[in-house]
């Protein structure tokens, strides 16, 4: 005996879609790189002042991380294979 379709409601999305969330590169302490040497990177790859750059590697270095930048995927992507040719170890992740 062949059952009848059932309707079903429609969730209403409009309320629960969140918008994407952006993903960031972070760079991670190393024993390797001197913090002259990082200060210099993140001035050349991001175009940050000196004193930006020294105040993230100073995070690196203390905190063992730190967020460099934030964006797309990839965005990320390209600054994590960036920062990568340059010998720093950097990863990517969603922002929270």
């Amino acid at each position: 005996m062949p059952t009848a379709p059932v309707e079903l409601e429609r969730p209403d999305t409009e309320h629960t879609a969140k918008p994407e969330l952006p993903w960031v590169t972070i760079v991670w302490n190393d024993p390797v790189n001197l913090v002259s040497y990082v200060t210099y990177v993140f001035q050349q790859v991001f175009g940050y002042s000196r004193r930006k750059a020294h105040k993230l590697t100073m995070e690196v270095h203390h905190n063992g991380r730190a967020v460099v930048s934030s964006g797309s995927r990839e965005e990320m992507e390209r600054d994590v294979a960036t920062l990568h040719d340059y010998g720093l170890w950097a990863t990517l992740q969603q922002d929270k």
